[in-house]
């Protein structure tokens, strides 16, 4: 009897626990994706900037070489601050906590939008690379830690809601620099900087606010070893004083955390009971960016342009296409609950096959079939859907959900890391595969999808509705090794020295 009125109430989204994803996911997850947008449209008045910069200076202009090569450096700073933020991510969540960290990562905003709202009146070019710097650090934070901060905060069948809810933010943060940077509003030579210094305004919510809002339980029970800070933060986030059972699972994963000890990233690789699960995020987030996302949104605009699209409006289809990618990732977080992330992941991977497929040939036949441009369109839309139904959202919950507390963090270090060197990349190679293969380029990133789909259909367990140990006992059985702590069958293995560490 004691028992049936918690769990009657499990699951509950509570006032507190709505606003404190809405405000993590709001403060960081935003920024990462207005980051990623907020430079494409104005990259002509900002390259005219750099090379006004350099005239003045120098008393003559940059090289077409040297404005492309600056200007590629300005972009590519990007992801690059994401590897090193996803570098950071294990000791500093540790060290400080969930929250603490996001609240820290706030510092990787502010400044650089002060920096690149001052850097047209400063005339200094160097201020924005240096922030496009910083802001890669704060979005590689963010990807990582927002993620684990709200799958440690929610209760285990609100769990895959809550987790999608970052990837919603970066959907909604693109449309947001989307609709800004159209040329009536702030892709003007005068309101380039604004564009670029919005993002400050989110992280500064972000550090007023979130500090009202409990740390993760598991990090206060497990990390600090706190149970009253623990318990109150639960009691909060539930909205009832009945958190007995929850406490309990806590614990248990806090002894399989302790016969696990401390885990690094080196430690995560050598353990043949975290095996499969390392396999599987590596596979998953390199098949999230090598699956061709931003190539579609790369070849997006010449498409748009041969099939008629006039050159003025094409900024709005784009904003429209921003806007299927939002709605569709709303979908997802309604969704993931009823249908479970393994699905969403088969479904959007094989959607995206299907579409690079025909895309290709609809690229092909551009020029000799009348109606395939509209083929084309049809296809980077059915696409995007695709990819924001599970490649883009579900990875990121996933790593939340196979890993126990111990080996999170450095798994999200290994998982960040694949997505920032791949997202790297494609932006990178992407126009010399365009510039070599053409309209055939798609075909390789179909290829990266169906074997995405593949493995995961064979390895990928279903998380839905299931507690953290749970679903650690069954890749306990994927990794043949003991079902209750398997990682301290698999710890005698390593020296007493390695332990220490």
């Amino acid at each position: 009897m004691e028992q049936q009125p918690e769990t009657k109430k499990e699951g509950r989204l509570t006032l507190v626990l709505a606003l404190a994803a809405l405000i993590a996911a709001f403060g960081s997850s935003f920024q990462y994706g207005y980051n990623v947008a907020s430079v494409n449209s104005p990259s002509e008045l900002m390259k005219e900037f750099y090379n006004a910069t350099y005239y003045d200076r120098n008393s003559e202009y940059l090289s077409d070489f040297s404005l492309t090569l600056l200007w590629s450096i300005s972009v590519s700073m990007f992801p690059f601050g994401g590897l090193i933020g996803s570098l950071m991510v294990g000791p500093l969540v540790n060290k400080l906590g969930r929250k603490g960290t996001l609240l820290l990562n706030n510092v990787f905003s502010i400044v650089p939008a002060v920096l690149m709202g001052c850097s047209e009146v400063a005339k200094s070019f160097e201020m924005i690379i240096v922030s496009r710097l910083l802001v890669g650090i704060c979005a590689g934070l963010s990807s990582n830690v927002v993620p684990m901060y709200l799958g440690e905060l929610a209760p285990k069948n609100l769990r895959g809601a809550l987790g999608v809810m970052p990837q919603l933010f970066i959907t909604v943060g693109i449309l947001v620099a989307q609709i800004f940077g159209l040329r009536s509003l702030l892709a003007t030579q005068d309101g380039w900087p604004i564009l670029l210094a919005v993002t400050g305004i989110p992280a500064v919510m972000q550090l007023l606010l979130l500090p009202f809002f409990p740390e993760s339980p598991r990090y206060l029970l497990t990390k600090k070893k706190d149970q009253t800070a623990a318990r109150k933060a639960l009691q909060r986030l539930r909205g009832w004083d009945e958190v007995d059972a929850e406490m309990e699972e806590i614990r248990q994963e806090d002894e399989a955390e302790r016969a696990a000890g401390s885990i690094s990233v080196v430690k995560l690789f050598k353990l043949k009971s975290l095996r499969w699960q390392v396999i599987s995020i590596i596979i998953l987030m390199a098949g999230q960016q090598l699956s061709g996302v931003n190539a579609i949104y790369y070849y997006a605009d010449q498409i748009y342009r041969s099939s008629g699209v006039k050159e003025n409006d094409i900024q709005y289809v784009t904003a429209g296409t921003g806007a299927v990618n939002v709605v569709m990732t709303m979908c997802a977080v309604v969704v993931v609950e009823l249908l479970g992330r393994r699905f969403l992941v088969l479904l959007g991977f094989s959607t995206c096959f299907v579409a690079c497929c025909v895309l290709t040939v609809a690229l092909v036949l551009q020029d000799t079939v009348s109606w395939m441009p509209y083929l084309s369109i049809t296809c980077v839309i059915v696409y995007v859907i695709g990819h924001a139904l599970g490649p883009s959202p579900i990875p990121a919950l996933l790593i939340t959900e196979i890993f126990l507390q111990s080996s999170r963090p450095p798994a999200f270090m290994v998982g960040g890391s694949v997505h920032w060197i791949s997202n790297f990349t494609v932006g990178l190679l992407f126009p010399f595969i365009q510039e070599g293969l053409g309209a055939y380029s798609f075909i390789l990133f179909a290829g990266i999808c169906i074997l995405t789909t593949i493995y995961t259909f064979l390895v990928i367990p279903e998380t839905k509705g299931k507690t953290f140990m749970e679903i650690n006992q069954i890749f306990a059985k994927k990794n043949k090794v003991s079902e209750v702590y398997p990682e301290k069958e698999e710890l005698k293995d390593l020296p007493p020295s390695t332990l220490e560490e």
